[in-house]
Order: structure tokens, then sequence, then C-alpha cells
């Protein structure tokens, strides 16, 4: 018996980007596909998940990007954060948008 797994455009290169900056293709697969699984969850609700901050504490957050909640906060001036190898999200908790390297996510309950 075969398993395979089958990924679009945007799971290859952000697993690309995070092996590079981890040093594991492993890694960066297995990150890629918890970033796809988080991203569906943003759009459907209130996600929740871990990520490692900057500064190398861990954040929990509560995000979404379902339009509904988060569209009132959109200025449409920026940049997609996908360019910077980042995934954004707006925090329930603070009101105010937020987001985290793709290297850095933990966990998505």
């Amino acid at each position: 018996m075969v398993n395979a797994i089958v990924i679009n455009n945007a799971t290859a290169n952000r697993a690309t980007v995070i092996a590079t900056r981890t040093e594991s293709s492993e890694m960066g697969m297995m990150k890629a596909m918890m970033i796809d699984l988080l991203k569906t969850k943003l759009a459907n609700g209130i996600a929740h998940f871990i990520f490692k901050k900057k500064d190398g504490s861990y954040r929990e957050a509560w995000g979404t990007t379902q339009s509904n909640i988060a569209n009132a906060k959109i200025n449409g001036r920026g940049v997609s954060r996908e360019m910077y190898a980042t995934t954004a999200y707006f925090d329930v908790e603070c009101g105010q948008w937020r987001s985290f390297r793709w290297e850095n996510l933990i966990q998505v309950f």
C-alpha cells in the first residue's frame, strides 16, 4: 500500500521556506501542513493555537480571519504577510492584527 499526501503550491512554498529556516525538510512539511490547518480554522471562525514569539517566549492565541469579524479591521494598504513568510490573524483578545513566522507555529487546537 502507498500513502500519498497531495499538497498545493502555497503549501509546497511554505514547506520549502520552513525547511530552509529550520534545516529540516520533515519539519518544513509538518509545519506547512499545520499552517494549512490553521488557515482553514482562522477562515471559518476563531482558532486556538500556540506559537513561539520573536523574543523566545510562547504565545497562546485566539484569532480569526473570518470576514464578518476581521474585515472591519482591514485597511487594504499592506502587502500580504505571505510575502514575508508569516501568517497574519486578527487577535480577538486584544482586537488587533498580529502575525508569526511560519516555522514558529507550535500547536493548533
